[in-house]
């Protein structure tokens, strides 16, 4: 094989592999047990659609002190024995294109991590379920909690 068609084939594998990299993911990764945080959720429209809207599921011990949305986009909250249990962003994000969630949260005082387990909605009526794993097809967004004194 000469070095221009290894050259073509090793992008055309980069560009193949590109959506197998897109899933919801949150930021910041770590965060100190207790504290309260800005949470970021990156979400990548991909399989050529649009999303049409995103759920995020809120794991027991997290408390939601706000939600915000990016313009022209709505949010909403299903509450459950006085605390939000899901909250659901209405949006259009372009097939391709990222758009940014953000809530205030109060992280629980025990445990390793917060799964933040997501549903990503599409304009074909397809829902991607990021809960599994890392290391799964599905990956949920996580963020892992350390002791407040060492972050």
């Amino acid at each position: 094989m000469n070095s221009s068609r290894r050259v073509t084939t090793a992008i055309a594998v980069l560009v193949l592999s590109v959506p197998a990299f897109a899933h919801v993911r949150s930021t910041p990764r770590e965060s100190a047990l207790g504290a309260t945080e800005t949470y970021t959720f990156r979400v990548p429209s991909e399989r050529g659609l649009t999303t049409t809207a995103v759920v995020v599921d809120v794991p027991e011990g997290v408390t939601i002190v706000s939600v915000s949305a990016p313009e022209g986009a709505a949010h909403a909250e299903t509450m459950l024995n006085g605390r939000i249990v899901h909250i659901t962003w209405t949006i259009q994000i372009a097939a391709g294109a990222v758009a940014n969630l953000e809530v205030v949260a109060k992280n629980p005082t025990r445990g390793e991590s917060i799964i933040w387990k997501a549903h990503q909605k599409y304009s074909d009526g397809s829902v991607s379920d990021w809960v599994g794993a890392e290391g799964t097809p599905n990956p949920a967004p996580f963020t892992t909690l350390i002791a407040p004194d060492k972050k």
